[in-house]
C-alpha cells in the first residue's frame, strides 16, 4: 500500500513539467487567437509558435495538425455559447433561431473559419459536444411544442448551419444576411399546414353541380 501511494504522489519535477506543459498550451492558444484574428485560419503556424515564444516542435506536440489547433482555439467560445443559450428565456423556436445565429456569428470570428466550421463542429471537443447537445435540446423542445417537424435531426440542422456560415462569410458587408438566412432555415423546419379544400387538385374553388340539379 505504501508503494502504491508513493506512485500517486507527484514529485516537484513532475509538477514543474506539468506546469510548463499547461503554460505552453495556454500561450499557444493565445498566440493562435491573435494570429488567426489578424491573418485568418491559413496563417503560418511558425508565426503562432514565434508569438508564443516556443519552438514549432512544441506546437506540434500539443496540436499535431492545423485542424487540432483551430478546434482548440474555438473551444472556449463554443462552451460559452452553449452555456449562454441555456440562460435564454425566449420561445422554443426563437431560442433555436437565436442559437443558430450565434453559431453562424461565431464562424465569422476568423477569416476562413466558415469553410472549416463543419469540421470544427464534428471534432468531438468539449465545446463541440456542448454545442451539439444544446442544439439537440433546443431542437427537441421545439419539436415537442409542434413548432418544428419531427423528422429533423440535429445533424441535419448543424450541416445547414455550416452552409449558412459559408454563405454569410462571402458577403460580410451585409450585417443582416445572417438573420435572413437563419430565418429561412427556421421557416423550412416548421411543419407544413395541411392543404385546404380549395388547394386540392381539381378543387380550384370551382362550383360543383350535383346530378339532381342538372336533372331538373
Amino acid at each position: 500500500m505504501r508503494n502504491r501511494r508513493a506512485l500517486l504522489i507527484e514529485t516537484p519535477t513532475e509538477r514543474a513539467v506539468r506546469s510548463d506543459v499547461q503554460r505552453n498550451r495556454a500561450l499557444l492558444l493565445e498566440a493562435a487567437a491573435s494570429v488567426f484574428s489578424e491573418r485568418g485560419v491559413d496563417a503560418s503556424l511558425e508565426e503562432v509558435a514565434r508569438r508564443a515564444k516556443v519552438g514549432i516542435g512544441t506546437l506540434y506536440r500539443h496540436f499535431p495538425t492545423r485542424e487540432a489547433l483551430l478546434v482548440a482555439a474555438c473551444d472556449d467560445r463554443l462552451l460559452a455559447l452553449a452555456q449562454q443559450s441555456r440562460d435564454y428565456a425566449g420561445t422554443p423556436v426563437r431560442a433555436l433561431a437565436r442559437f443558430f445565429e450565434r453559431i453562424v456569428d461565431h464562424a465569422s470570428m476568423y477569416r476562413g473559419l466558415a469553410e472549416s466550421f463543419g469540421m470544427v463542429l464534428q471534432s468531438g471537443s468539449p465545446g463541440c459536444h456542448a454545442t451539439t447537445e444544446e442544439g439537440r435540446r433546443l431542437l427537441e423542445r421545439a419539436q415537442r411544442e409542434g413548432e418544428v417537424k419531427s423528422d429533423i435531426s440535429i445533424d441535419d440542422v448543424l450541416a445547414m448551419t455550416a452552409a449558412i456560415s459559408i454563405a454569410a462569410s462571402q458577403s460580410a458587408d451585409d450585417e443582416k444576411r445572417i438573420g435572413r438566412l437563419v430565418q429561412m432555415l427556421v421557416d423550412g423546419l416548421r411543419p407544413r399546414l395541411g392543404p385546404s379544400a380549395s388547394a386540392k387538385p381539381g378543387g380550384g374553388g370551382k362550383r360543383v353541380i350535383s346530378r339532381r340539379t342538372r336533372g331538373g
